[in-house]
């Protein structure tokens, strides 16, 4: 199968229809595609629509495809019925290695020969998913960014058996669907975005447990702080400037001695039921009595105004 057969996609089957799952559907369909969803939960169909229409005004916004419609959403009763024309399939069932492996390995046998099969996992390396599939040359991971119908990020990498033209024919299809592509290297468990994440997050995790700051001063310091720089430059060239007219090589040499300061400890803390619940108490402080409904409506409203406003300082250069 060539490339250029991945603009001729218009049939997206989604399996599994949690947060991730239905912000692919909604993010399909906004692009103008027909999706078939399947998810064996019994109120799948419900929370799938009620997914879909809490994120279309946002999508609204960002611009619908010419026959962009919710119209084109099918739930399907079984994981065949769902995959029998689909031209791409996207899986995002839960994180658990073995329901991975069984149900990717029923995709594969349900799906038309020669259709990529991308996974949503977070962490799990392909090879260790694709291991019970009869063609496990056509698997590959497609890991979003939450939300999927509106952060652009997709990380795209084949497993020890995933054949090169499918692994080109995903980074292709993602992009044609107007998403950001990175197509890896090789394998990395948890990818690119979401290692870097779990650091912050560990460490933050850390400074809660010891008392060393609160959950949204942790936040405040992320939003107010290095957050405003990342959209547009990224941690690397941040500090690139960091280093002034010398650039990242004097950054280094100046501030290298740094990386031996007790700054940061990767390690997870003991997520103790008091650790649990301060993290959740701080939160809802946080949220100063906003739903989650409101929180999902005021980050999508944001993050479409720095997209934005990052895009006009692109074109303008």
């Amino acid at each position: 199968m060539d490339n250029e057969s991945a603009s001729r996609v218009r049939h997206v089957a989604c399996i599994g229809a949690g947060v991730i799952g239905g912000g692919w559907a909604a993010h399909f369909l906004a692009r103008g595609y027909r999706v078939t969803a399947w998810d064996p939960a019994p109120d799948a169909a419900e929370k799938l629509r009620r997914l879909v229409d809490a994120a279309w005004p946002a999508l609204t916004e960002l611009g619908l495809a010419k026959h962009a419609s919710r119209d084109n959403l099918t739930v399907a009763d079984t994981l065949g019925e769902a995959v029998a024309e689909a031209e791409f399939v996207q899986e995002s069932a839960p994180e658990d290695l073995a329901l991975k492996q069984d149900l990717l390995a029923k995709i594969d046998a349900a799906t038309p020969a020669g259709v990529v099969i991308s996974s949503s996992t977070s962490g799990y390396p392909m090879t260790d998913m694709q291991t019970r599939c009869a063609n496990p040359g056509r698997l590959v991971v497609g890991h979003p960014f939450n939300p999927p119908y509106l952060i652009p990020l997709v990380e795209v990498v084949g497993g020890e058996s995933s054949e090169q033209w499918a692994v080109d024919f995903a980074a292709e299809f993602f992009e044609v669907a107007g998403k950001h592509v990175i197509k890896m290297d090789s394998e990395v468990p948890g990818f690119i975005a979401n290692r870097l994440q779990e650091a912050i997050w560990r460490e933050a995790l850390h400074m809660v447990d010891n008392g060393e700051a609160t959950v949204e001063q942790i936040d405040a310091s992320i939003t107010e702080g290095p957050g405003l720089r990342w959209p547009l430059l990224g941690p690397c060239l941040t500090f690139h400037l960091a280093g002034g007219e010398g650039g990242m090589a004097h950054m280094l040499d100046h501030f290298g001695p740094s990386l031996k300061s007790p700054w940061t400890r990767l390690e997870a803390p003991e997520l103790t039921s008091e650790l649990r619940d301060r993290m959740v108490d701080g939160c809802e402080e946080a949220a100063g009595g906003r739903s989650i409904p409101e929180l999902v409506a005021d980050r999508d409203k944001a993050v479409i105004a720095v997209m934005r406003a990052v895009n006009e300082v692109r074109e303008a250069r």
